[in-house]
C-alpha cells in the first residue's frame, strides 16, 4: 500500500509580519519557521496507519518549497515517514492553490498512491483549496475536516467536524484523499534514534518547473495589516456610577438609546 502525506512549511505565528516589498505577501526576513499545525495531524494519522499496516506500506512525504522546507521534511521523516519528495520551488508563495494543487496532482498520478493526507488548511494562505483541488484532478474520493480515521481492507470511515458542533461520518473506498482538522490525534514528537535516522532517508528533489503546467487562476492583489481602529474606553468605579457613565456614553457615541 503507498500513502502520500503533503506538508508545507509556514512561519510560526507569534511572528511579527510585515508586507514585503511588492506588497502581495509577507517580508519573510527574520521570522521563524514551522511545520504547518494541521499538517502535523496528517502526518500523525498517516505514520499510525504505517504501523498498523506494517510490511509493504510506504509513507511518502511532499513539501514545495526553497531549500529551507527541508527541516520540515525532516521532521515528518523523523516522524515515521519513510521517503520524501522535494518539489523545490523557491517563489512557492507566489503560486495559487490551483498551481499548488496541480504539481501535486502532477507528481502523484502516476504513482498509485492509495491514501493522501492533507492539513484541512494551510496557516498562512488559509484558502482550504489545495487538498480537495487534489482529488479533483485525480479523480479521487475525498473528504475534508477529518477528525476521526479509520481504515480496513480498503475502506475509510472519516468522522468530519461540520458546523455547530455536529460531526458527520463518511465512508469511501481507496484511492482516496482527505483533509485533516486539530483532534483527529496528537501528533508525536520525533525521538533522537528517529531523528538520527530520518538523516538516512531519501529525499528526491525535483525542480517545480518538471512538475507546474498550469497557470494560476488567481492573484494576491495586496497583503496589508488590518486598518486601526479608535481606542476602548475602560470604566472603573461603584456600579451605580459606571451605569451613568455607560448610558451616557450609548446616547451620545451611538444610536442605541436615541
Amino acid at each position: 500500500m503507498k500513502l502520500l502525506v503533503c506538508i508545507k512549511q509556514v512561519p510560526d505565528l507569534e511572528s511579527r509580519f510585515k508586507p514585503n516589498a511588492e506588497g502581495v505577501w509577507y517580508n519573510e526576513t527574520d521570522l521563524a519557521w514551522r511545520m504547518n499545525e494541521y499538517d502535523e495531524y496528517a502526518v500523525e494519522q498517516a505514520v499510525q496507519l504505517r504501523e498498523k499496516l506494517g510490511e509493504g506500506t510506504e509513507l511518502t512525504v511532499l513539501s514545495i518549497g526553497s531549500d529551507r522546507v527541508v527541516e520540515a521534511i525532516k521532521k515528518a521523516l523523523a516522524m515515521g515517514a519513510d521517503n520524501a519528495a522535494h518539489i523545490q520551488d523557491p517563489a512557492a508563495a507566489s503560486k495559487d492553490p490551483w498551481q499548488i494543487a496541480s504539481i501535486i496532482a502532477t507528481y502523484a498520478k502516476d504513482k498509485a498512491f492509495d491514501i493522501i493526507f492533507t492539513g484541512m488548511q494551510s496557516q498562512d494562505r488559509g484558502s482550504a483549496q489545495v487538498g480537495v483541488t487534489v482529488a479533483e484532478q485525480l479523480g479521487i474520493a475525498c473528504t475534508t475536516t477529518i477528525v476521526g480515521f479509520e481504515y480496513d481492507s480498503g475502506n475509510i470511515r472519516a468522522k468530519r467536524e461540520l458546523e455547530g458542533g455536529i460531526k458527520g461520518i463518511v465512508k469511501m473506498k481507496t484511492p482516496a484523499l482527505v483533509t485533516c482538522q486539530m483532534g483527529l490525534n496528537v501528533p508525536r514528537y520525533p525521538t533522537l534514534p528517529n531523528i538520527m535516522k530520518a538523516k538516512k532517508k531519501e529525499i528526491a528533489v525535483i525542480p517545480v518547473a518538471d512538475l507546474l503546467k498550469e497557470e494560476a487562476l488567481a492573484t494576491t492583489a495586496s497583503f496589508h495589516p488590518p486598518a486601526k481602529k479608535g481606542g476602548g474606553i475602560v470604566l472603573e468605579g461603584d456600579v451605580g456610577v459606571l451605569v451613568d457613565q455607560l448610558i451616557a456614553i450609548l446616547k451620545d457615541k451611538t444610536a442605541v438609546l436615541r
